[in-house]
């Protein structure tokens, strides 16, 4: 049986994000053997609250993605007002719907 759509798709945007990378923003594998989790770094932005400031995340993918959402979450401190207190973002388009908090 052929490679998951999921799994050939995140591996064509990885490779996308690491061709054209996208400015205060980097992503990577967790683990080179799992195309479904990756870590993230969001550098803040220039004249706002969270300049300077570097922020990791993990980003976990389901099986069905795109379907359903990735999951987020902040490992790094970070106040923000859609983010809970362990660093789960908490807005409607990451989450199933219905499970908005």
């Amino acid at each position: 049986m052929g490679e998951p759509q999921a799994s050939l798709l995140l591996k064509k945007q990885l490779a996308e994000l690491r061709r054209l990378p996208v400015e205060g923003f980097s992503a990577g594998l967790v683990n080179d053997d799992d195309i479904y989790k990756w870590e993230v770094l969001v550098i803040g932005p220039p004249d706002t609250l969270y300049e300077g400031g570097f922020f990791k995340a993990i980003l976990d993918f389901p099986k069905d993605y795109p379907q359903k959402p990735p999951k987020m979450k902040f490992v790094s401190e970070i106040w923000h007002p859609n983010i809970d207190k362990d660093g789960h973002v908490c807005i409607s388009i990451l989450h199933d719907p219905g499970d908005d908090k």
